[in-house]
């Protein structure tokens, strides 16, 4: 083995353990939901924001309280209601007393930290929904002018009920588009209901530790971008995403019926860096078909709008988008 080859494959180790102890450690107090925690670690390592989306008690805001315990992170949570304002998000310029002077001082909101839950985000007006999108893109927040860099890493972890429509408001598409996977939080299995009960209904509850820091979730995404992806593949991830598009010839019938707007060049990017993240944990050191079309469901479910004849009939987008893989298939030892 050369010396090159012997790094990568330390770094790819050190990937591997990390990943694995810091799910491990969220295991002690979250049951089940495997695929959602593997989900939200595979957006935080690739440096991007999760959507989680379920109904009430299925243990969303647990399960980011839980992840930031294990992660020697600044962790902040903003309840989101519809009197929330972008100044409570983003902070503001306040007056102060300087000596015999005043002038005015940038007071950090609470997005000013590593972690951000950004608890029911549908329930803010869109004014302040929209206070989000430079934070979550460019990793700043500019007030009166002035750009305010935030610490990295840097991500959201946002969650939303799907059911209750009283005093919420609909996500804008630029803002979840800048979400790196939506993902579905099911109802636990009665062994999982079980499980559950028993873990915070007993005296104690389990303890948390700290596992993993900043630098390294930061070299964990370092890690993920050396992961190599074929040419052959790279224009299969391309062309999946194209043909989620309308107006694209190639794209299946039910996509030109049912969707208005397909996936944007984000969802491309989200899908080649959570594609390189599943073939490491699947023991590859390169991307395969296979890591493509695991992906693409939660990288493309959010990006994708319904016509109105979509909506009308009841057609899901993560039925278009395995339309659209199984229209659209490689070999699979590509």
């Amino acid at each position: 083995m050369t010396t090159q080859s012997h790094t990568a494959q330390k770094a790819i180790d050190h990937f591997k353990i990390t990943f694995t102890r810091i799910k491990q450690e969220i295991g002690k107090f979250i049951v089940g939901q495997d695929d959602i925690v593997d989900g939200v670690l595979t957006g935080v390592v690739c440096g991007g924001h999760v959507l989680l989306e379920g109904v009430p008690g299925l243990g969303k805001t647990a399960l980011v309280q839980t992840l930031a315990k294990t992660l020697h992170l600044r962790f902040k949570r903003i309840q989101f209601t519809p009197d929330l304002l972008p100044a409570d998000v983003v902070g503001s310029n306040i007056l102060v007393q300087k000596g015999d002077d005043k002038a005015f001082q940038f007071e950090p909101g609470p997005v000013f930290c590593n972690i951000l839950l950004a608890d029911e985000i549908n329930r803010a007006t869109p004014k302040t929904q929209s206070a989000l999108l430079e934070t979550m893109q460019e990793k700043s927040v500019t007030v009166s002018g002035i750009t305010h860099p935030l610490d990295l890493p840097f991500f959201v972890l946002a969650t939303q009920n799907p059911i209750e429509q009283d005093g919420t408001y609909p996500l804008p598409e630029a803002q979840l588009d800048r979400f790196f996977f939506k993902l579905h939080v099911p109802m636990p299995s009665h062994k999982d209901f079980v499980e559950i009960i028993t873990r915070t209904g007993g005296i104690k509850e389990p303890k948390i530790e700290g596992v993993a820091t900043g630098e390294d979730l930061l070299r964990m995404g370092r890690i993920v971008r050396h992961i190599p992806i074929s040419e052959t593949l790279k224009n299969h991830l391309v062309q999946v995403v194209r043909m989620t598009h309308p107006t694209v010839s190639e794209a299946p019938d039910l996509v030109k019926k049912y969707i208005r707007h397909g996936a944007s060049p984000r969802a491309a990017q989200t899908l080649l860096a959570a594609s390189r993240v599943h073939a490491i944990l699947a023991g590859r050191y390169h991307v395969a078909a296979e890591d493509i079309h695991a992906v693409a469901v939660p990288a493309m479910r959010h990006r994708l709008i319904l016509s109105f004849e979509g909506e009308a009939e009841g057609v899901t987008t993560d039925g278009l988008i395995d339309t659209v893989l199984s229209q659209h298939r490689i070999a699979r030892s590509a």
